[in-house]
């Protein structure tokens, strides 16, 4: 004999809605979203005072739906805020409070762009309790074991087969019910990044800027913090807050930062603008397992472009420790995206982000023209997966590295790049030579400290300027078409 299956609670289902106004779409949205969450919130308060409640609860996302009939051709130059054929198109969309200014100029696009409302409602997907209860400090999910009974016999839990990337990787081109992907994430995606963003970086994901700098050396964290505090010190540089791992958020430049008795995996740090358009520097670590753990979790929250700023060790007797490298090709040898990614797929170097990082360079080291040329060279940038690949038989590996024309080699930049054209996030490489392994000149402890003291600085403050350079260029010049196929999401 079996139980019989609980009732089904659920919040009542309000009427869907149309709207011409995409700030009163998304004030629907958020609406909609906080009636769920409080809902399930509520119900789980009660279930782990009380014991095994008397139904199983349920609340669902809120979505959006777009419903066009005209094959009107919108503006050619704009790479997003269109789709390409009539159809019904639709997203589940969680979290609306942190999406608010990215959810209120997609959702304008398109009515701009179409002519037609959107319509707000409950969509048929549920919210897992985990993401639900996330937000609310006064709410702990418990471990397993800590209930009296199974969560999920109760709640809807996290559902990894229907967690997935089928929509950026292009295999998925219609949603279960039939409509076509309005966004390149569904809400359930986009929740379990977020939970994992906390978790690698220890910060909350409404930190995050909206330009993303990775680094592979806590030298440049050191260097980020000083810069950030002394742009707190300028009441000119636009800049509001910093803010280091575990949410600790300064305004005053003198202010402390406590060290974390435990750092996290990837630590995390915020110069933040009240706009969205400041910087936020990762420390990534060593190794392409890690920049793809942080680019496919930070991609939910649509950035207007991410860089690698790190070393790497040059290739070419002609270089010299210290001198940059602008990538502008890619040899993948990383192997973690070769599943979603194959390797024949080109990576694409994009002008807006190179012309922004060499006129950057060009301004910090004073140099231009042929001059830049002595401490600065372009071509491929080579990442493999073996850190030591140099105690192993090398003529393979330096045979195709030289075959590829490359002049650097590291373990982040090409997974970073991939990542980016993958999600569609603009992306771009500036590196500093720190080692010359064929070329017999390896880091010793103390080169190594003269070297980053006087290189570090220099290259830091060189990402962060042409982040700046990018954040003044409208988005729809950084968003390059080159970034979209034939038949892709109307949202970024």
């Amino acid at each position: 004999m079996t139980d019989a299956p609980l009732p089904l609670l659920v919040p009542d289902a309000p009427d869907r809605e149309t709207f011409t106004d995409p700030a009163e779409a998304v004030r629907r949205l958020e609406e909609l979203y906080t009636q769920s969450t409080t809902f399930l919130s509520g119900h789980f308060s009660a279930v782990a005072t009380s014991g095994r409640p008397t139904g199983r609860v349920r609340a669902y996302y809120p979505e959006i739906r777009l419903a066009t009939t005209s094959f009107t051709r919108a503006d050619s130059r704009l790479s997003f805020g269109h789709v390409a054929q009539p159809g019904t198109y639709s997203t589940t969309v969680t979290r609306p409070d942190l999406f608010r200014n990215y959810l209120i100029l997609q959702i304008g696009l398109l009515m701009q762009n179409h002519g037609v409302p959107v319509e707000i409602g409950m969509s048929e997907t549920p919210i897992p309790v985990h993401f639900a209860v996330a937000n609310d400090p006064s709410v702990a999910v418990p471990q397993e074991g800590v209930l009296s009974f199974p969560l999920r016999d109760v709640f809807d839990v996290p559902d990894l087969s229907t967690t997935n990337d089928d929509i950026v990787n292009g295999t998925r081109l219609r949603n279960p019910d039939g409509t076509l992907p309005l966004a390149p994430f569904t809400a359930q995606r986009v929740d379990y990044s977020l939970a994992r963003l906390t978790h690698y970086t220890a910060t909350n994901p409404r930190h995050f800027q909206n330009h993303v700098l990775f680094t592979n050396y806590q030298f440049y964290v050191d260097e980020f913090e000083a810069i950030g505090r002394a742009a707190l010190a300028d009441p000119n540089s636009g800049y509001s807050a910093f803010v280091g791992p575990g949410d600790q958020e300064i305004t005053d430049p003198e202010a402390p930062l406590a060290p974390l008795a435990r750092l996290p995996q990837m630590p995390t740090y915020h110069l933040k603008r009240e706009d969205g358009q400041g910087i936020t520097l990762v420390n990534i670590g060593v190794g392409p397992s890690n920049a793809k753990t942080a680019t496919d979790h930070i991609a939910v929250l649509r950035p207007h472009a991410w860089l690698m700023v790190g070393h790497c060790a040059g290739l070419r007797n002609s270089q010299s420790l210290g001198d940059f490298v602008l990538a502008h090709a890619y040899l993948r040898e990383d192997h973690v995206l070769d599943d979603d990614l194959p390797v024949w797929v080109p990576i694409p170097a994009l002008a807006e982000i190179q012309i922004a990082l060499e006129d950057a360079v060009e301004e910090v080291t004073q140099l231009q023209g042929y001059e830049l040329k002595r401490i600065m060279r372009t071509g491929t940038v080579a990442t493999i997966d073996n850190r030591n690949w140099e105690l192993r038989d090398k003529s393979g590996p330096v045979q195709r590295l030289s075959q590829s024309r490359a002049v650097a080699l590291d373990m982040e930049s090409a997974t970073i790049a991939a990542n980016g054209f993958r999600f569609r996030v603009p992306y771009g490489t500036l590196l500093c030579v720190s080692d010359k392994p064929l070329h017999g000149e390896l880091k010793l402890p103390g080169m190594a400290s003269d070297f980053y003291r006087t290189q570090v600085a220099r290259h830091l403050r060189i990402g962060i300027r042409a982040m700046e350079t990018l954040r003044e260029t409208p988005i729809e010049r950084i968003h390059s078409r080159k970034l979209r196929s034939f038949e892709e999401t109307a949202f970024l």
